[in-house]
């Protein structure tokens, strides 16, 4: 048996994360679906500890004591995007779909535990084949999981990521056709805004970013961030501490999550803290990518064999209802024409999958009907950061309710 501590952990988790991105080289499929690398990475290590339990023979023993910080600096940064003045600044579509989001991982949590009674299995399964792992993708998934094993799910992680999986390809494989039927059966075509309006809609990225003092040395604004990320995960702490005090357990992120919007919110007020945007998702993109390959090293693969027909079901009527709701109340709500069909696919992307689904879904329609610029404005800004935080608010409620 191979005993690592916490560095050695963290080394071999970066192995694990370029052994992923080897394998979508390797099979072009994997990229296609937009399967991540940090999740094949580690769902590699873990099918190999799998083997090796079958053979009874250990493989390794990981020191996953990084694994709780990375996932909080991951949400923290997530916070960070939560800015009342970005929601403005998209207008009333970009309101309209966090709106709809919201209620969408709502409604897919009701799915959940309605058919989790009659499948004779916990309905905190049906919120892991709801909002946790569909609206919230993998990464919702293994954060919530220790929160979902307290109150009676064993395995979570495990049926967790089986269940992000299936939507991941799901929301690859729906996503384009939908919109493509909408497009065509309405016959649609893409507005010829202006090059500098469409400049105007769609940004670089979801995020506006603050440009550094010309002093500012690359270093100073990485060390910058790093100061302020530790700064309120230790907040957030306290906060979430004197929550336990009250009574009120919450996951452990919520504290700092919610200490960062309110930094953020403030800094797009006064201006006072000068909050370098774009280093700061850097970091918790790599908290994010670390934390998932760790996560999912310690995977117990062998604990879903007993869940995966009522799992399937679940799974199967959430597609079909994702499907009719593009197809009617998001088309619709969304303004009709082609930039609605090319969000909608965007909207099923990122509610089955991930924010990369979304993207490639419209991608892959502009590339061949023509450009959306107001679809590539709002999805990223909702898919990206503002459904991540309501869904934890719902997910939270949801442990609360059914444990």
């Amino acid at each position: 048996m191979l005993k690592l501590d916490l560095i050695q952990t963290l080394a071999f988790a970066g192995l694990a994360l370029y052994a992923g991105h080897f394998l979508r080289r390797l099979v072009p499929l994997l990229a296609r679906y937009n399967l991540p690398a940090p999740v094949l990475g580690g769902l590699l290590v873990a099918l190999l500890v799998t083997l090796g339990r079958r053979f009874e023979v250990t493989l390794f023993a990981f020191d996953t004591t990084l694994q709780s910080p990375l996932m909080i600096a991951f949400f923290t940064a997530i916070g960070f995007g939560a800015s009342f003045a970005l929601l403005k600044r998209g207008g009333p579509q970009v309101m309209l779909l966090f709106l709809c989001a919201s209620v969408g991982a709502v409604v897919q949590n009701i799915l959940g535990v309605a058919l989790a009674q009659p499948l004779g299995v916990h309905p905190l399964i049906g919120v892991i084949g709801g909002s946790l792992t569909l609206a919230g993708g993998p990464a919702t998934g293994l954060a919530f999981a220790p929160l979902f094993e307290q109150a009676g799910i064993p395995g979570a992680a495990t049926i967790a990521i089986a269940a992000a999986m299936a939507g991941i390809i799901a929301a690859s494989m729906l996503g384009g056709p939908l919109a493509t039927f909408l497009i065509e059966r309405f016959q649609l075509k893409p507005s010829r805004p202006s090059l500098e309006n469409a400049a105007a809609l769609q940004p670089e990225a979801p995020a506006p970013a603050r440009t550094a003092p010309a002093h500012d040395t690359e270093a100073a604004v990485l060390l910058k961030s790093v100061t302020i990320l530790l700064l309120v995960m230790w907040l957030g702490a306290w906060l979430s501490s004197g929550f336990q005090a009250l009574g009120v357990t919450l996951p452990a992120y919520i504290g700092a999550m919610v200490v960062a919007a309110v930094v953020r919110n403030l800094d797009d007020v006064t201006g006072k803290f000068g909050l370098p945007h774009r280093t700061l998702a850097a970091l918790g993109t790599a908290a994010l990518t670390l934390f998932i390959v760790l996560a999912l090293m310690t995977l117990r693969l062998w604990e879903l064999a007993g869940l995966a027909l009522p799992l399937f079901v679940i799974l199967a009527a959430q597609v079909a209802m994702m499907a009719l709701a593009c197809l009617w109340p998001m088309f619709r709500l969304m303004g009709r024409d082609y930039d609605a069909a090319v969000a909608v696919s965007g909207f099923c992307g990122f509610m089955l999958g991930t924010t990369a689904n979304a993207m490639a879904n419209m991608e892959t329609l502009v590339e061949r009907y023509g450009p959306a610029p107001r679809a590539f404005l709002v999805v990223p800004m909702v898919g990206a950061f503002f459904i991540d935080f309501s869904n934890a608010l719902i997910l939270t409620t949801c442990v609360h309710l059914f444990q």
